[in-house]
């Protein structure tokens, strides 16, 4: 097939490198515009990284030799190049909303790992596998912002991805109350060990922001699409408190769920082994063939072990038993800037080109 051309706004950090290093050799997708701050247009981008390259794989050759644009003065320019592009700039709230739809504006399709658009009532906040069906918010939006191809889809908060997949195909026991604790790795702050030497034999409680987005972002992924907008579930209530720990990569949560029905452990277990969504019926290039993995050892899974399963894009779920407040409590794990950021929003992408909502120009 034909290949769609792609442009990373936001490249030198370290999901925007996450994204150059996921376009080298896919099938669907070829990286053709970089674009990022004023301080790196005009360079290459070997020169704008430098020193900062953070991806254990090398810079990939197509990306070095490629001139980085500016993020914010070039808009009508790198729209004008590639099909989409993806979004990971590191701005005020208001300034990634505004520029995210000047792109969008411009006919660009816009794949955002930010989450400046997450509460836009028409803007489809999607984990692929979950609420494919909320896609169908985008005529709505492109009818308020005048375009016939631009739109913005982003992806939800990377520690949600952990612990809400394994949440999702036990809803229909009548999920109730969560209470979710979340044990998250440096990369998801941008930082490496070099650069956040502190963290090195620590644990923060706080991370800014990230328990309201915890217990908030869920509801409108299990919302409903109605009137042009996305309204958000009334429940489960969720609780959430989230640490910072000293990994690399790869948050975890722990879990405790209460349900209307309280399912058996057996239940529970045939459920995640069975779930499928819709990347895995299309077969998209990114979607790992078995969504949850469940772990039957009781020290599992493991943060340095697990993490990469089906190549950082699955959910690894154990530790399923019963609790003494609550129904039942497991542990939970997946890759933060694979699953949770950018490979998550190359995921979107696929799923948006495959259901035509992103045809090339």
């Amino acid at each position: 097939m034909e290949t769609y051309k792609v442009g990373v706004i936001g490249c030198t950090g370290m999901v925007g490198q996450r994204f150059v290093t996921l376009l080298e050799n896919h099938p669907w997708f070829r990286l053709t515009a970089l674009a990022a701050s004023p301080r790196s247009a005009g360079k290459t981008y070997e020169e704008a990284v430098g020193s900062r390259w953070a991806m254990a794989a090398p810079m990939p050759e197509e990306a070095k030799g490629l001139v980085v644009m500016d993020a914010e003065a070039d808009v009508e320019q790198i729209a004008a190049q590639v099909d989409f592009v993806f979004s990971a700039v590191d701005m005020k709230k208001e300034e990634i909303q505004a520029l995210e739809e000047a792109y969008a504006r411009h006919e660009c399709p816009v794949v955002s790992n930010n989450s400046a658009h997450r509460w836009t009532p028409d803007v489809p906040m999607v984990v692929p596998e979950i609420n494919p069906e909320h896609l169908s918010v985008i005529p709505a939006q492109r009818k308020r912002l005048g375009t016939q191809r631009g739109f913005i889809a982003v992806k939800s908060n990377c520690s949600l991805q952990s612990y809400v997949p394994a949440l999702h195909p036990l809803r229909t026991f009548g999920l109730k109350d969560v209470l979710v604790c979340t044990y998250q790795a440096i990369s998801g702050a941008g930082k490496t060990f070099e650069t956040w030497p502190e963290m090195v034999d620590n644990v923060i409680p706080y991370i800014g922001g990230e328990e309201e987005k915890s217990e908030r972002e869920p509801l409108k992924l299990w919302g409903r699409v109605e009137d042009g907008v996305i309204v958000n579930a009334q429940g489960p209530a969720i609780t959430a408190q989230c640490f910072r720990v000293p990994a690399s990569d790869g948050h975890m949560a722990a879990v405790f769920a209460r349900f209307g029905r309280k399912p058996s452990e057996a239940e529970i277990k045939e459920r995640w082994a069975a779930f499928r969504g819709r990347p895995q019926e299309l077969g998209l290039p990114s979607a790992p063939k078995q969504f949850l993995h469940y772990f039957d050892e009781p020290d599992r899974p493991q943060t340095k072990l697990d993490r990469m399963t089906e190549g950082g894009m699955a959910v690894c779920i154990g530790r399923l038993r019963p609790d003494t407040q609550y129904d039942y409590k497991f542990a939970c794990l997946s890759h933060n800037t694979l699953r949770g950021a950018a490979g998550g929003a190359v995921l979107l992408a696929e799923l948006l080109c495959a259901e035509d909502y992103i045809v090339r120009r």
